[in-house]
């Protein structure tokens, strides 16, 4: 027999595994010697193409891919040629052949197929090199993004898609990784690639040398967080989304830059790539503005703590002395003070005036000037620009009726320095209240930031010293006293206690810990004394990569941010341009003096357009509301997530570990034949020691507790959807559900009223079969969580339909339904066929939330709208869904439903509030109620108005932060 090894594709647990074992054991003189779901080692007789096809009719790939650019085809017949020598070999399973490129799957090396090709008289063109590819994607939302971005991959041509679903892709290619980042950024996504998964397919062997495998990194490790490639700056400059369109062009035209999220309410951008971070500085400062790095997240706080509060001192100073001198001037006028300049008295004191006014625009208000020109020598205009136009032509108006009164009719002799000084004032002081509310959009992260202590005791020799965080290594021993946080993330090894960990999951009682136990950095110890030793330190720990996640979310844009980017980026140049028309219009057809009301409603019209409310709208809520679901134990992944959720109308929820405790427990045994209870329960338990599912643990550990001894094992097989076989101690043995007994023709109906008692339960029944003959069947039973009642009747009131999703049997699915009064039943599912169920509901309209652990029910997670992972927050599951619940309760789905309703609409708030604010002002600037009230718009109110917009934006996006969802877990109620 021939021994070959061969990479596996598609292949996602263990489950698949059994299926792959099972197909291939109906093949005669096939033997594995090894599989996993990376790769399959076997010897066999059999063809390959058999082997080949009994893989692929099972949904998975198996075989090395080539892609090999082909030069001397010239017509149909060389295709048909190389076709035909491709068909007579074995190693070769499938192919695709043009004059230019073959597409080739098989069990050979790349030189073996390059030299049969060159046999033919035709040559494989050396460059380009196809080589694999992985990136992780952001902005897929649902099955009809990837589907989107599936037909952008075969359109582009070149591009053989191995796997792709919301979070990230593998392909392999001829493009370079820029190529394909634009080809997903067109799509209208996002992608960054992790440099250590580049692996080229070009083998370097002979015709002798048996294939080896060539792939990527495990699926956990391609889909672990990209905050190594991921920087942080800290920006300055910034007041509208005018400026931030600037930077993000300026920041994406830096070589290695693959994608770019800047964020005005933060002042930050999120760099993903591998640039040079000096060159991305420089970039943002040639655009006109400031940047730094931000190193860490105490780094980042306090640069940003520092500069909001430095920003908030500098423009509340501005403020007062610009109102200062502007509300004495305005009180005159206003109680009968002239302001005309009808003398060489009036022209001294105005002009004097004047001059001071100029003072105050080279001082306070400079940065609007220095901001405007920055702008205009970019090619770009922005809310600066607005405000250093209408305030200077407001001044120079003023000085030319100064100095040259003549000029101009007796009645338009009015100066306008009053109005330069209030908007400078009223402006700045809008800035600096904006920045003070600003600063409290972050508290959720500032809190999470603050759980991370300063110092650990690390216990050496038996000695015990505290030192800073900075020192801890992984694998040090720490103690942990009564009251003190958690350092690092670490496994007990000695003592027990109780430790609060709300702060990170929202569970209101303390866990008990252990010897054995995690311990995540943050948490609280309650009573007792510990030592654990570190395992994750650092960055590595699960509060940082929360707070990451966190900081990658709150930048992130859904599509309402989107929309208003595109308006604000064609915003100052409109507002300009209807400037300019207001200004014509009232000088050529308005009354006398007409350059006086020109002046006023130009002036007007410019300063009340404000983009700044515009560019704070989304970015506010977003972050606020991403914030305020940290606090809650749930973990979003971006705000595009946020905004499907809030559309979310039907909820499936997967049964096992979902509805259910996840701790299932044998509660029946029933024995046919005369073997004894517990020795049906020690066969059946040697039977599972081969399987990884949760009934198989349950059962084990039942064999475990009464002490006995398992037999071994040997031909396991895992049948998919069905059960488990195997030969203990030289019988043939069988567990599994009716459709393995019916495809065995073993008789069941004599035990009918067993199975339907043990159901009526909402036990799970498993039928136990020796040599082809019914022994036995045990119950096995999941509890149901105390408060998954609750949350069903609580998701139903919200108006959503809910869906029980469990490959169980009907009748004891239908049982489980029944107590928590679920109407909607999907049983006897296969692992792989519950994607297909959430595809037959977005066929019927709906908008589909999959609730499950994040792993097993990964295809149904990834179709979904929105994909929600239940537990603890492992690894996959904070990388892989959607929402992630920190805390393992169904109430959690329903706050994440709540919440995200609650931010989109805030979302609408300040977008209806921005669009109506500008909608409604710069008309009535521009004097449209002059013909009924008789009487224009001063550009002292349009200053206040354009202020008070950005207040009442951060206001009310901060309203989220007292967002209380409609439940309250009680203490004494079990998680």
């Amino acid at each position: 027999m021939n021994t070959i090894t061969l990479p596996l594709a598609n292949v996602h647990c263990m489950n698949c595994v059994g299926k792959i074992r099972s197909a291939l054991a109906q093949l005669p003189d096939c033997q594995i010697v090894n599989i996993d779901t990376k790769q399959i080692t076997l010897t066999s007789d059999s063809p390959l193409k058999a082997i080949y096809q009994e893989i692929k009719s099972l949904g998975y790939q198996v075989g090395f891919n080539y892609q090999l650019p082909l030069s001397g085809l010239s017509c149909g017949r060389c295709v048909a040629k190389v076709e035909n020598a491709f068909s007579q070999r074995d190693d070769i399973f499938s192919y695709a052949v043009t004059k230019q490129q073959a597409n080739v799957t098989g069990a050979l090396s790349e030189q073996t197929l390059t030299n049969l090709i060159s046999s033919l008289g035709y040559q494989v063109v050396s460059e380009p090199t196809a080589h694999t590819l992985t990136f992780s994607l952001s902005g897929l939302s649902c099955g009809r993004c990837v589907a989107k971005l599936t037909d952008k991959f075969n359109e582009a041509g070149n591009i053989e898609i191995i796997e792709l679903d919301k979070t990230h892709t593998k392909l392999l290619t001829t493009h370079s990784a820029s190529d394909v980042i634009a080809i997903i950024t067109d799509a209208g996504y996002h992608a960054f690639k992790d440099p250590n998964t580049v692996v080229s397919n070009a083998a370097e062997e002979n015709e002798e040398t048996e294939p080896r495998l060539t792939v990527e990194n495990s699926q956990s490790e391609a889909i672990k967080p990209t905050t190594n490639n991921v920087q942080q700056l800290l920006l300055s400059g910034m007041t509208c989304a005018s400026c931030v369109a600037s930077v993000e062009k300026a920041i994406k035209q830096v070589a290695g830059v693959e994608s770019v999220n800047v964020s005005l309410a933060e002042r930050t951008a999120l760099v993903a790539g591998n640039p040079n971070i000096e060159q991305v500085i420089q970039a943002v400062k040639d655009a006109g503005y400031s940047a730094e790095v931000s190193e860490d997240e105490q780094t980042r706080r306090q640069r940003q703590q520092e500069q909001n509060t430095q920003t908030f001192k500098t423009h509340l100073r501005n403020a007062f002395i610009a109102l200062g001198l502007g509300v004495p001037m305005m009180a005159w006028g206003i109680f009968g003070g002239s302001m005309m300049i009808d003398s060489t008295t009036s022209q001294l004191a105005w002009g004097f005036v004047g001059l001071i006014t100029l003072l105050l625009l080279v001082t306070v208000g400079k940065d609007f000037y220095i901001n405007s020109w920055k702008a205009f020598k970019h090619h770009r205009a922005t809310m600066d620009t607005l405000v250093a136009l209408g305030t200077g032509a407001a001044w120079l108006f003023s000085m030319l009726v100064v100095l040259k009164p003549d000029m101009f009719p007796t009645a338009a002799r009015h100066v306008y320095f009053e109005a330069t000084a209030m908007i400078i004032g009223l402006i700045t002081l809008g800035h600096a209240l904006e920045a003070r509310a600003r600063s409290q959009t972050s508290k959720a992260l500032e809190r999470l930031i603050d759980l991370q202590p300063q110092t650990a005791i690390v216990v050496e020799n038996g000695i015990e010293t505290e030192r800073p965080l900075s020192d801890v290594k992984s694998d040090m021993i720490l103690r942990l006293r009564p009251g003190a946080k958690v350092a690092v993330d670490g496994v007990v090894i000695e003592g027990n206690t109780y430790i609060d960990e709300s702060m990170l999951t929202g569970e209101p009682l303390a866990v008990h810990k252990q010897t054995g136990d995690k311990v995540r950095a943050g948490t609280i110890n309650q009573q007792g004394s510990l030592l654990f030793k570190a395992e994750h330190i650092g960055s590595d720990t699960m509060l940082a990569r929360i707070i990451q996640l966190v900081r990658q979310a709150q930048s992130s844009k859904p599509a309402l941010a989107r929309l208003a980017d595109t308006i604000s980026s064609i915003f100052v140049p409109s507002v300009m341009i209807i400037a300019i028309i207001t200004a014509m219009v009232w000088y050529y057809f308005g009354p006398a003096p007409s350059s006086v009301y020109m002046l006023v409603a130009a002036t007007t019209v410019l300063i009340i357009a404000c983009p700044c409310a515009l560019g704070l709208a989304t970015p506010m809520s977003v972050t606020v509301g991403v914030g305020r679901a940290a606090e809650l134990g749930i973990l979003i992944r971006d705000a595009e997530a946020m905004q499907q959720a809030a559309n979310i109308d039907t909820v499936v929820l997967d049964k096992t570990g979902t509805l259910t405790k996840g701790k299932p427990q044998v509660v029946s045994i029933h024995s046919y034949n005369n073997l004894s209870e517990d020795q049906l329960l020690q066969l059946t338990a040697s039977l599972e020691q081969g399987s990884e599912h949760p009934l198989a643990n349950a059962i084990i550990q039942s064999a475990k507790q009464k002490g006995l001894t398992l037999a071994p094992v040997s031909d396991f097989a895992a049948i998919a959807g069905m059960g488990v076989s195997g030969i203990v101690n030289t019988q043939s043995v069988m567990l599994g559900n009716e459709k393995l007994m019916d495809k065995h023709n073993i008789e069941i109906s004599q035990v009918q009223d067993d199975f339907d008692r043990i159901a009526a339960q909402g036990a799970t029944p498993v039928y136990l079969a020796q040599n082809n003959q019914l022994i036995g069947i045990i119950g096995i039973s999941d509890p149901l969580r105390r408060d998954s009642l609750s949350a069903v009747k609580r998701m139903q009131d919200m108006g959503l339909t809910v869906v029980m999703l469990t490959g169980d049997s009907y009748k004891t699915a239908q049982v489980i339904a029944n107590k928590l009064g679920i109407n909607d039943v999907v049983a006897d599912v296969l692992p792989d066929g519950k994607a297909t169920q959430i595809k037959q509901l977005q066929q019927q309209g709906k908008r589909v939330a999959m609730v499950g652990d994040g792993i097993n029910d990964a295809p149904a997670l990834a179709l979904a709208e929105v994909g929600i992972a239940m537990g603890s927050g492992t690894d996959v599951a904070i990388e892989s869904a959607q929402f992630t619940l920190m805390r393992h309760s169904l109430h959690g789905v329903a706050d994440a439903l709540e919440l995200s309703k609650a931010t989109l609409r805030n979302m609408k708030e300040n977008l209806f509030g921005a669009f109506i604010y500008n909608s409604l002002g710069i008309p009535v600037a521009a004097g449209v109620l002059y013909p009924l009230t008789g009487a224009l718009l001063s550009p002292v109110i349009a200053g206040a108005a354009m202020a008070l917009s950005s207040i009442t934006v951060v206001t009310n996006a901060n309203r989220l932060r007292l967002f209380k969802p409609s439940y309250q877990p009680q203490v004494t109620e079990e998680k």
